[in-house]
């Protein structure tokens, strides 16, 4: 039984492919080229994206690694002028005296007659420069050197200390945001006192640095003192 049947499938396969007229076969023909030219068009259309996002990907590199190349160069540039501000005026000191911002508070003036009072400002191991605030207004400052001593005189009234201290002094430094020139490139420190009412008498500060870095006087601020 099994070979009749599979003889007459094989009659019927044979009879189907003598039955495709020339027609029929160039139209067949004719959809799987269009059908294979839509295939490659699809793959050359997706290889063409690929390429344009590989580009895309190493142009942003490129660009992302100028980018960084830039701002190492910046930093390494901020760094070197750094250095050498450092080198420059790590050893830089005023005399005990000067006054430093003059330009923005004028030069000490002297009281010597009845109604005046001083402030004597004796310093450690450490150079600091002074300001003397009357009504939150700078009336007088200076700058004094470790291990020496300088004293302000003025009328009689209520005054504030303030001690700005470090090392090396660089006279271009910005502080308080542009608005003033002066100021130590290292270990600095502010600190203040309470206002003080001074009537014909002397107040004597020592300011002596302790092992934390820190002179015994309250926490301050450029913003505040100077």
């Amino acid at each position: 039984m099994r070979i009749p049947i599979i003889t007459v499938v094989c009659m019927s396969a044979l009879m189907l492919s003598s039955c495709e007229s020339e027609q029929a076969r160039k139209e067949r023909l004719a959809r799987e080229e269009q059908q294979r030219i839509k295939l490659e068009h699809k793959r050359a259309e997706e290889e063409k994206a690929e390429a344009i996002r590989l580009e895309e990907a190493h142009i942003e590199q490129e660009k992302q690694a100028e980018i960084e190349r830039i701002e190492r160069e910046v930093r390494l540039e901020k760094e070197r002028k750094e250095q050498e501000i450092y080198d420059r005026y790590i050893n830089n000191s005023l005399h005990t005296g000067a006054t430093p911002y003059s330009k923005y508070y004028g030069r000490n003036s002297t009281c010597n007659e009845y109604g005046c009072s001083q402030i004597k400002v004796s310093t450690s191991n450490s150079d600091v420069l002074v300001t003397i605030k009357k009504n939150e207004k700078v009336v007088r400052h200076a700058y004094i050197t470790a291990y020496s001593n300088y004293t302000f005189s003025f009328p009689d009234g209520t005054y504030q200390a303030f001690f700005y201290y470090g090392k090396g002094w660089n006279p271009e430094k910005e502080m308080k945001g542009g608005e003033m020139k002066g100021g130590f490139i290292t270990d600095e420190h502010f600190g203040k006192d309470d206002p003080q009412y001074l009537s014909n008498n002397v107040l004597q500060y020592e300011l002596i640095l302790q092992q934390n870095g820190n002179f015994s006087t309250r926490p301050s601020n450029s913003e505040e003192a100077l």
